[in-house]
């Protein structure tokens, strides 16, 4: 696990495009991007959630998760 997190970080506050490659949203198992401006983790996957990075460690809890809001036009 250690490597892992060596990986993590290519600079402070930065997480790797080789970290990104390797995670997966822990609810609906899809794809994650990385917010830089917001610095968090985005599930481009079924549930669109949103992971908070706190000291530069992803946090990838789903119930810590913020939810997707709906901006639909009606």
């Amino acid at each position: 696990m250690t490597q892992l997190w060596r990986i993590a970080l290519s600079s402070q506050e930065e997480i790797s495009q080789e970290l990104l490659e390797i995670l997966a949203c822990p609810a609906c198992k899809g794809d994650i991007e990385y917010d830089r401006e917001n610095q968090k983790l985005i599930c481009i996957g079924e549930c669109k959630r949103r992971y908070s990075i706190r000291d530069g460690i992803p946090v990838m809890l789903i119930d810590e998760a913020e939810l997707p809001t709906d901006n639909r036009d009606t």
